[in-house]
């Protein structure tokens, strides 16, 4: 449909080149730190950067700034860089995740498992200081007569800008950690020696709009402060373009014709009136409108499909969430030109789709897609607590978020970089962004005159950097309450002037407001451990598999042994003491107690370290898998749900689908095997047996077998029969029968599998149940869990008899793309429950990471053969000899030789996760 772009492009380019080439001390295009966008005449400052405390020198910013100013004994920084990572990067202090070595750093005093952004600074802390930021740049020799704009992606919170001698901004003009700020520097610059930047960054204090981490992990003893995004110059002529953005409506559902709205912000940096002319090009398709601009005028200009009827697309090729068609992308080039001379090019990457909402008759919120219903499944996103930026976390990050089979992502105040953005986008995950709770952001009784300004200046921020992208989903005004009217009333403004395309809701919670009525959203919890059940018992009032809720799951997630000896010191490994609730959550969150109180009930006291995690692994897995399936069964009387959470800050024993390592264990195979394309699973409410599709095309002949077994594994039911099930849509094909279950088994067994038309497994499953049922109080229920005051009984677990598996075909392939393929078999007669494989290499105890299983922590029944097979990502490191790790409930671990030979890969992007 579209073919190329202007033929100016290339003499353009082959300028940025000579200009990026001529710059030693600044980072060139190629290198731009990750959470920038391709640039356009950019130069990155990136290294070269100084810092250090104010209290530790005296001088003033003009000072500071000039160059050849000697920072002898400073430290060297690179930015972005939040100060207190700094001085972790250059060993100032020890890796701060380990153990209690946070507490160690000065300034970290405040009381632990206290939100520490409702805290003042310590009067002792090393960051009451300001700390300044300090670089040197050259400019290149093109640059003359150009005019030359400086660009802050996020400082935190309040800083004094200073460059050549000359302040540029500060005070009240630089707050919020959430702002961007771009400046005209051009009268200020050298074009024939160094420019010196200098910038004083001062913390947020209880008071501000800051960074907040709420009750998920402690904080860092700054406050995030710092130069926490990107830096770059950036060059233009007389006219300079920001923003561009490409909005979609579709004509009718057939999404034959899509209507494409072009919009950009142009800004004049002279003080003359100008007149030109703005292009734009998507691929073959060319548009351009005249333009006149005041002095110093910023206006948006629009190009619509009404007055320019090419951008009336004929049979688009249409972005979609990954499961529901292919990640299209295209490219906007818009030129701006004043007589013969090119003053601007920006470059936006875009997708033809447009996202909708309504409220269903039940009262939810159900979003569209392309006119297309979907569940959201999704999880709650944490940065590093540094916020240091890493693209290959990032690439692992969401390859997992599509191996787990999830389509969204929720951002709770943590805006992210324009790498992450860039990677939804790619992958087809779809984003959920919002404010923060639980701090002054959302203190607004206690707002002072100039915070409604600073929180809609840093709305407009952040929404003129997401909008362009067709993985944001919605924006939340509030996140566990809605704002004021005044203020949600400005939100609302700032979403319109800057044509935000997609839905925007009060908050992340149910309470309605006067402006804009119902969410259809809730946020009722649970964040602690409740057992499966829960999901399908609660109907109508808590977390239950109903509406759309926003936040919550079945609480802790304990790390494997082999990354707890990353992070929690040999000697306090087991029994559990303080170093495990330090890395637990904070406020309500600051312990495991509730959780191991069920699992003792439910499984037994654990024996030892070994045991616990087998049984941690367990719940969770059956936790993840209840959840995630109830809202899918409920369809669409459910139509969202966020797991708290996906990921962690740091490492944790709480809140995560995979640990800080990325490591997965069982809540991620747990939640992969519930929200798996086609389907099959057990319902805790009725023991109906329901066929679950979550892609858009029917299904026929679809073939299910239900087998119920008591804990001798004696057959007591069987069944197999055929259904239909329509495009993402539930079939319910069977009910195990009440007698089946009589009489009483200390456990039961149910095993369930499904076949295509064609006769391949597609989707098989397993659950363990107790013939004792959970007693709810639902009267005592709090935000964090509803208590049971008696839990199932599932203790005869723990005297399964031993099995002893089988293991053939064990090799690595595809030195490119690393592969693990091996053969499982149960020889025994005896069930061999929760089997976890690894690989490692041969004397390590932690597995290679990423990785991608197409199962784990399986059942194999006596005779059953199981094929197995791990993926790696492009460049992952498989050298050297290789070993297979095999553990399980009622297994002795053993490990296994790999054999083939896969090398250590070159470095690549990452597959198509």
């Amino acid at each position: 449909m579209f073919s190329k772009g202007f033929p100016g492009v290339r003499l353009v380019l082959l300028f940025i080149c000579s200009v990026f080439l001529s710059v030693p001390s600044a980072t060139r295009a190629g290198d731009r730190p990750a959470d920038t966008p391709v640039p356009a005449d950019r130069i990155f400052l990136h290294e070269g950067w100084a810092l250090q405390s104010s209290c530790l020198f005296l001088a003033r910013g003009e000072q500071i700034s000039t160059a050849g100013y000697k920072t002898n004994g400073w430290h060297s920084a690179t930015v972005p860089t939040t100060v207190v990572a700094a001085l972790v990067a250059d060993k100032t202090y020890p890796d701060p995740y380990y153990g209690k070595n946070l507490r160690d750093i000065p300034g970290t005093t405040y009381p632990i498992g206290k939100n520490f952004s409702l805290l003042a600074m310590p009067k002792d802390s090393p960051f009451r200081c300001s700390w300044w930021y300090r670089t040197e740049f050259t400019l290149p020799a093109d640059y003359p007569g150009r005019h030359l704009w400086l660009y802050f992606g996020g400082i935190n919170n309040h800083a004094n800008i200073w460059l050549n001698g000359h302040l540029l901004a500060g005070g009240k003009d630089i707050a919020g950690a959430y702002r961007t700020y771009e400046f005209d520097i051009t009268p200020l610059l050298s074009s024939d020696g160094p420019n010196a930047l200098a910038v004083e960054t001062i913390a947020q204090t209880e008071k501000d709009l800051g960074i907040n981490w709420v009750d998920w992990n402690p904080a860092p003893p700054d406050k995030d402060m710092g130069l926490w995004r990107g830096v770059y110059v950036q060059a233009s002529g007389v006219v300079a373009i920001r923003h561009p953005m490409v909005l979609t409506h579709f004509a009718d559902a057939s999404l034959k014709e899509a209507d494409l709205t072009v919009e950009a912000e142009v800004k004049n940096a002279s003080d003359a009136q100008v007149g030109g002319v703005l292009d734009g090009q998507i691929e073959d398709v060319k548009f351009r409108q005249a333009v006149s601009l005041k002095p110093g005028e910023t206006r948006a200009v629009r190009f619509t499909p009404d007055e320019f009827s090419q951008l009336r697309i004929k049979n688009p090729k249409v972005w979609w969430p990954y499961q529901m068609g292919a990640q299209s992308l295209h490219h906007l080039t818009l030129h701006f030109t004043v007589g013969d001379d090119l003053s601007d090019q920006q470059n936006v990457r875009f997708g033809i789709r447009e996202i909708t909402s309504e409220l269903n008759p039940q009262g939810a919120r159900q979003f569209y897609v392309n006119g297309k219903k979907i569940l959201i499944r999704g999880g709650g996103w944490s940065p590093d607590i540094l916020l240091r930026p890493d693209h290959a976390r990032l690439e692992t990050d969401f390859s997992y978020v599509r191996d787990m089979n999830l389509n969204a992502i929720r951002l709770e105040g943590k805006m992210e970089t324009d790498d992450f953005y860039d990677l939804a986008d790619e992958r087809g995950v779809l984003i959920m962004a919002g404010w923060c709770c639980c701090d002054h952001w959302e203190q607004w009784k206690h707002w002072q005159p100039g915070d409604l300004e600073i929180a809609t200046a840093s709305l407009r921020s952040q929404i003129l950097r997401m909008r362009s992208h067709p993985s944001l989903l919605v924006w939340l005004n509030g996140s566990d309450g809605p704002p004021p009217a005044d203020v949600e009333t400005a939100y609302i403004n700032v979403l319109k002037q800057t044509d935000w395309p997609n839905p925007y809701l009060s908050s992340a919670a149910q309470k309605p407001t006067a402006v804009t009525g119902k969410s259809g959203v809730k946020m009722t919890g649970p964040y602690d451990y409740v057992p499966p059940d829960y999901w399908l018992t609660d109907t109508s009032k808590y977390g239950g598999a109903f509406g759309f809720n926003t936040e919550t799951g079945p609480g802790p997630a304990i790390p494997l042994v082999s990354c707890l000896r990353k992070f929690i010191p040999s000697d306090h490994m087991w029994p559990q003491d303080s170093f495990w609730d330090y890395h637990a959550g904070s406020e309500g969150f600051k312990n495991l107690g509730h959780f191991e109180r069920a699992m003792k009930s439910i499984y037994g006291a654990p024996s030892g370290l070994d045991d616990y995690e087998t049984k941690a692994q367990a719940m969770a897995y059956d936790g993840e898998r209840a959840m995630f399936e109830a809202y899918s069964r409920n369809k669409y009387t459910s139509t969202g749900i966020i797991q708290w959470m996906l990921n962690n800050a740091w490492p944790s024993t709480i809140w995560h689908l995979y640990d800080y390592y990325q490591q997965p264990a069982g809540g991620y195979f747990g939640t992969k095997k519930a929200c798996e394309p086609l389907h099959v699973l057990y319902s805790y409410d009725d023991t109906s047996v329901v066929v679950v599709n979550s892609l858009y095309q029917k299904f026929s002949s679809l073939t299910i077998t239900a087998q119920l077994y008591d804990t001798s594994l004696h057959e007591r039911f069987s069944r197999q029969v055929k259904t239909d099930v329509d495009e993402d849509g539930v079939a319910k094909v069977l009910t195990l029968p009440a007698e089946a279950f009589t009489p009483a088994s200390p456990v039961y067994f149910v095993k369930l599998a499904l076949q295509s038309n064609d006769g391949k497994t597609v989707s098989t499953n397993f659950y363990w149940l107790s013939p004792k049922k959970n007693v709810y109080e639902w009267g005592q229920t709090d935000y964090k869990y509803t208590p049971v005051s008696s839990y199932e009984d599932l203790t005869a677990l723990q005297n399964l008899p031993k099995a002893k598996l089988e293991v053939s075909g064990a090799a690595i392939s595809n030195a490119d793309s690393p592969e693990v393929h091996l053969t499982l078999k149960n020889p025994s007669e005896h069930l061999a429950f929760q089997v976890r494989l690894g690989v490692r290499k041969k004397g390590q105890e932690a597995e290679i990471l990423p990785v991608f299983w197409n199962d784990n922590y399986i059942e194999l029944m006596p005779g059953e053969s199981r094929e197995m097979r791990a993926e790696y990502l492009p460049g992952s490191d498989v050298s050297g000899p290789l070993e297979v790790t095999l553990a399980g409930w009622n297994l002795e671990t053993i490990t296994i030789p790999l054999q083939g030979n896969a090398a250590s890969s070159l470095p690549g992007s990452g597959g198509g996760r």
